[in-house]
């Protein structure tokens, strides 16, 4: 039989999560599971080290992440060239990529000892950076792609595109380019749509636009969505954001190119297949505290099976 090998890792600036990383790290030891960590960021008897990078999950069936988003964005950066799913304990604020609490912890071990879990891909965006026709960078997202202003006393001037053909050009604070997996982030703040998960599409969505038309924008996964910039000194000091944690420097006129991504990133999920669509919904309403009293359902189909 092949050997189960899982890679462990943890937000290192919080202690309540390297507890719960010990915690499961040991009772997956225990289970007969090999239990791979980061080097540097904590240790548990029988555990390997491993350098983080992009070989750190390599060969591993599921990378189980302790921390919030920020934490599973990270791990996402080597599980994704590794086809490895992520899981997601969720010990920060909101916690939408994440699939387990803090108090689910011993049952969340289960289900991956006995293997008791689906597996999703997440869509994400390739982006490739432009100056003068030449690529000068290129990078991906799982959230989110933000083409921002640099200096908080100044604006940026854009031309947004779709598929090809100008649609609007704009002053502004910049421009998010989102997956659903990302409306409940940046695009969200910025006042865009949540888009459900299953749902295949790119968003467009300005930040503080001073425009007449410059709404949030839905488009077909296929299309391609270009942001330029403005050759003009007060556009100067434009950068680019993936994920918030990977910065381009744009230069004067550059232009920013997003598009589905060629490699999703896998996602580990412990609902029963066919269910993502109403447990997103219940997520929703758990994160942001929606008011839900009142609902009675759908009581003629209960009415039915009583009759």
């Amino acid at each position: 039989m092949r050997e189960r090998t899982v890679l462990v890792t943890a937000h290192t600036g919080k202690e309540s999560a390297l507890r719960s990383a010990r915690f499961v790290a040991e009772r997956l030891t225990a289970a007969g599971i090999t239990v791979r960590t980061l080097a540097g960021e904590f240790s548990s008897p029988g555990a390997r080290e491993v350098p983080p990078g992009d070989e750190a999950a390599t060969g591993a069936e599921l990378v189980i992440v302790l921390g919030g988003d920020g934490s599973l964005l990270r791990a996402a950066e080597f599980a994704r060239p590794a086809g490895v799913p992520l899981i997601g304990v969720n010990l920060g604020q909101v916690g939408f990529l994440a699939e387990a609490e803090p108090d689910g912890l011993a049952d969340l071990v289960e289900r991956v000892v006995a293997r008791d879990y689906v597996v999703e891909q997440r869509m994400t965006i390739d982006v490739t950076v432009r100056s003068d026709g030449t690529g000068v960078a290129s990078t991906w997202a799982l959230n989110e792609v933000t083409v921002e202003k640099a200096a908080r006393e100044r604006v940026i001037e854009v031309i947004i595109e779709v598929d090809g053909r100008p649609l609007s050009r704009w002053g502004g604070d910049g421009v998010v380019c989102s997956t659903p997996t990302g409306s409940t982030a940046y695009a969200f703040s910025a006042g865009g749509p949540v888009v459900w998960p299953e749902v295949e599409a790119l968003l467009m969505v300005p930040i503080s636009a001073h425009a007449l038309f410059a709404p949030p924008m839905v488009v077909s996964p296929q299309s391609v969505l270009a942001v330029e910039l403005i050759v003009a000194s007060e556009t100067r000091g434009a950068v680019l954001w993936c994920d918030g944690r990977r910065k381009v420097d744009l230069p004067p006129g550059a232009r920013v190119e997003a598009r589905r991504g060629a490699t999703p990133v896998l996602v580990a999920r412990l609902q029963a297949p066919g269910s993502a669509s109403g447990d997103f919904t219940d997520r929703l309403v758990a994160k942001f505290g929606l008011p839900v009293a009142g609902w009675r359902g759908r009581t003629w189909e209960d009415a039915g099976k009583n009759a």
